[in-house]
């Protein structure tokens, strides 16, 4: 199965990916997610992929709210 679905959420600040990571890993670990190689600091927006709509409305929901 590929990552045919994306899901773009506002993040600010440096270290994007590995405080994403952390958080993903501590609130929904069952979600696979595919992340960019980098992302630039100024950038106030992250896309990641998705393998269902299902994991993309768990990420949602789980991520309304949250500060990263």
């Amino acid at each position: 199965m590929t990552f045919r679905y994306s899901f773009t959420f506002p993040i600010t600040g440096p270290n994007k990916l590995p405080r994403f990571k952390g958080w993903a890993a501590e609130h929904v670990p069952e979600v696979e997610v595919n992340l960019p190689q980098q992302v630039p600091v100024k950038s106030e927006a992250m896309t990641i992929r998705l393998k269902s709509v299902e994991d993309r409305q768990k990420l949602m929901t789980k991520l309304a709210g949250a500060k990263l």
